[in-house]
C-alpha cells in the first residue's frame, strides 16, 4: 500500500505551547540538580568546620569549589530558560489578543451586513405616511371628544337685571354667614375669654330670700 500511494513524510510544526512545555520540563530538571547541589556543599561545609588545617580539609574545599561551580552554571542555564519562558509567555498572549481582535472584527462584519439588510426593508416614506395618517387620527379623536362633551339647555346670553339679581342673592348669603365662624358656632362663642355682656332675658343671679318670722302666738 505504501509503495503504491506513498506515505506522507510531514511532520506537525511545534507550537507555542510544544515549546513552552519543553522548556518548563527542562527548568524543574535544572531545579533538582541544583538542589541536590546545594545539599552536597551543605555536608562538605559541616565537615569543615569540624576539621583542621591540612591536606584533607584542602581537598574537601576543592572538591566544594567545583560544586559551587558547577551549580553557577546550572543557576546560569536556568535563569535563560526563564527569560525564554518569559518570552514565549508573551507572543502566546499577543497571539490570543490578536485571534480574539480578529474574532471581534468579524462578529462587527457580521453584524453590519445585518444592519444594512434590516435598514433596507424600511421604507421611509411608508413611516412618513403613517406618522401623518396618525396625526390625522388624533385630530379626528379630538373632535369627536368636543362634540361629546357638548352642553345642553345652557342659556347663552344672561342679561344685566339677572346678574345684579344674583350678586344681590349672594350678598345676602354672605351677611347671613357672618356672624357663624367656619366650625359653626356663633361668633360670641368662638372666643370665650372676651367679656360678652348675658343678653335681657337671662335674670341675674337670685339672692338669698329671709328666714320666715316667727308666729304671733310663740312672740306672746
Amino acid at each position: 500500500m505504501n509503495r503504491l500511494f506513498g506515505t506522507s513524510n510531514k511532520t506537525p510544526k511545534p507550537t507555542l505551547d510544544d515549546a513552552m512545555g519543553n522548556i518548563d520540563s527542562r527548568i524543574s530538571s535544572l531545579d533538582v540538580k541544583i538542589t541536590k547541589v546545594n545539599a552536597e556543599l551543605s555536608t562538605y561545609q559541616q565537615k569543615l568546620s569540624k576539621m583542621r588545617d591540612g591536606p584533607a580539609k584542602s581537598s574537601i574545599k576543592q572538591r566544594a569549589l567545583k560544586l559551587l561551580r558547577q551549580r553557577k552554571q546550572l543557576e546560569t542555564q536556568r535563569d535563560q530558560l526563564m527569560s525564554q519562558s518569559w518570552n514565549i509567555s508573551q507572543a502566546q498572549m499577543t497571539t490570543e489578543n490578536l485571534k480574539n481582535t480578529m474574532i471581534t472584527v468579524d462578529v462587527m462584519r457580521q453584524t453590519n451586513k445585518e444592519l444594512r439588510k434590516t435598514y433596507g426593508k424600511i421604507d421611509i416614506d411608508k413611516l412618513e405616511d403613517m406618522q401623518d395618517e396618525m396625526l390625522d387620527l388624533i385630530d379626528q379623536s379630538n373632535e369627536l371628544q368636543s362634540a361629546l362633551g357638548r352642553s345642553y339647555d345652557v342659556p347663552d346670553d344672561i342679561s344685566e337685571s339677572e346678574l345684579d339679581a344674583e350678586l344681590e342673592a349672594l350678598g345676602d348669603e354672605l351677611d347671613f354667614n357672618d356672624g357663624v365662624t367656619n366650625d359653626g358656632l356663633p361668633s360670641y362663642l368662638s372666643n370665650p375669654q372676651q367679656d360678652y355682656k348675658l343678653p335681657s332675658f337671662i335674670e341675674d343671679e337670685p339672692t338669698k330670700t329671709e328666714e320666715p318670722s316667727a308666729p304671733v302666738a310663740e312672740q306672746l
